[in-house]
């Protein structure tokens, strides 16, 4: 290395700036949501998380822990996003839940982590569990339904039919001519399970 070049480098070191605690952690969960986004749990390579996140890969596991304990943290963020998502306002409760329905596509496309995968760790399958539940409750805020058991059922199976739903339309591409078919079977479906809208 010639003069000019120690002397670019030293420069370069001393005026990059050192990332927070929590800039760092979400470089990496950035970097895993990506990796994993079109790589299988059982094959995704901590190593080259921790590169495209620029860390290293006891960083890494000084955050998470280890690959499970990323997966798992990185499908938790997403489906918090997800769930916390403020809808905007509706007219009427089927509109209402076309909105959430909209969202729900918008971020499976961008995500594809929402979608449960082949070999997941536990901690994962658990945070999907959680999310089914939260999602569940925002539809009774939703449909202002009660106690009533039908409806009750109704919700949870309709859970299912848009996991099963999303996670077909992720693996077809997430095509576009598709995703009002989509949203018109949800709605129909959520509708014929209720009994009515007005609950």
């Amino acid at each position: 290395m010639t003069l000019t070049q120690q002397r670019v480098w030293l420069s370069t070191v001393s005026t990059r700036r050192r990332l927070s605690t929590a800039e760092r952690r979400a470089a990496i969960l950035d970097a895993a949501r990506e990796h994993f986004a079109t790589t299988s749990y059982p094959d995704a390579s901590v190593p080259v998380i921790a590169a495209a996140s620029g860390s290293s890969q006891s960083l890494v596991f000084h955050y998470f822990s280890s690959k499970a304990g990323l997966y798992a943290a990185v499908v938790e963020d997403s489906l918090r996003s997800l769930i916390d998502a403020t809808l905007p306002h509706a007219p009427s409760t089927r509109d209402r839940v076309s909105l959430l329905l909209q969202g729900y596509l918008d971020a499976l496309a961008a995500d594809h982590t929402l979608v449960a995968g082949v070999g997941e760790p536990e901690a994962a399958v658990a945070h999907r569990r959680q999310a089914a539940s939260a999602l569940v409750e925002k539809l009774k805020e939703i449909t202002g339904i009660g106690d009533f058991a039908r409806h009750h059922w109704a919700l949870w199976g309709w859970v299912g039919f848009l996991e099963a739903g999303g996670r077909r339309w992720v693996e077809a591409g997430c095509p576009e001519e598709q995703r009002w078919p989509l949203i018109d079977a949800a709605l129909g479906a959520l509708e014929g399970a209720l009994g009515d809208w007005r609950v």
